[in-house]
């Protein structure tokens, strides 16, 4: 505290930021280090320290939530989430609902007790809490990729095809999304959307556990069309990807 005025005086953001994050001053860590960063992007310990302001400052403002209108859908919204990630999903659950009861039009918390369900794999509900997301929220590429996936996990290829081509439109070259949505495609039956959405995520994974997946996914498309050494080929970079990766060499579901 004593250090900050006079680090304020010779304007040396990046120590005063860090000075800021001692005594709890989050906001203007957050503006202090950011402004620093303009001038050394690529300095790591700047970078880490305004991580830590960051979740200092969202913490900050979730505490604020809860202490302002205990009883708001945004406080049950806050408290869910921290059941959420706890692995409460029951508890995540009510807690959604009744976020839901007070404002059902509330943006994310659809979206987010939907993922509550795919936790759970209980698909059928996680689809109708996506779905009404999109509703609320048409131009949300993730709401749009969620339902997409959820349709796909029950069968539902065409559904799923659709919507994961337009959350593909909505925010392009997003791995997840195009691996999902190649799957999506070879079960609707278009090979060649299903190869270039597959192929897209090589390109962008390079050597990640995803690409061994869509490398893998691929092989079983080039062996359906009876192109046996191009599903070879894919087998083999699934191979070396899974061990690479430190992973036994067994295919993923």
């Amino acid at each position: 505290a004593e250090a900050i005025p006079h680090l304020e005086t010779v304007k040396e953001l990046g120590a005063l930021g860090i000075a800021q994050i001692q005594i709890d001053h989050a906001a203007e860590a957050v503006s202090n280090l950011q402004a620093a960063l303009v001038k050394t992007p690529n300095d790591s310990d700047l970078l880490f320290y305004l991580s830590e302001a960051s979740e200092l400052l969202s913490q900050q403002s979730l505490d604020a939530v809860i202490t302002v209108d205990p009883n708001s859908s945004r406080t049950h919204q806050v408290r869910a989430h921290s059941y959420y990630v706890s692995h409460q999903f029951q508890e995540a659950e009510k807690e959604y609902l009744q976020a839901l009861t007070l404002r059902p039009d509330v943006p994310g918390v659809h979206l987010e007790l939907g993922e509550v369900y795919a936790a759970d794999s209980q698909w059928t509900k996680a689809e109708e809490q996506f779905l009404a997301e999109t509703t609320l929220q048409p131009g949300n590429a993730e709401a749009a990729y969620r339902l997409g996936d959820a349709q796909l996990q029950q069968g539902k290829a065409a559904e799923a095809f659709q919507e994961l081509e337009r959350a593909d439109l909505l925010r392009p070259d997003m791995s997840d999304t195009l691996y999902s949505l190649g799957k999506a495609a070879v079960l609707a039956g278009d090979t060649a959307a299903g190869e270039r959405a597959l192929l897209r995520v090589i390109a962008l994974e390079k050597e990640s556990p995803l690409a061994a997946q869509a490398h893998y996914a691929l092989a079983g498309l080039y062996r359906k069309q009876g192109e046996g050494q191009q599903a070879e080929r894919e087998i083999e970079q699934f191979h070396r990807l899974q061990g690479r990766n430190g992973q036994q060499p067994t295919p993923p579901r």
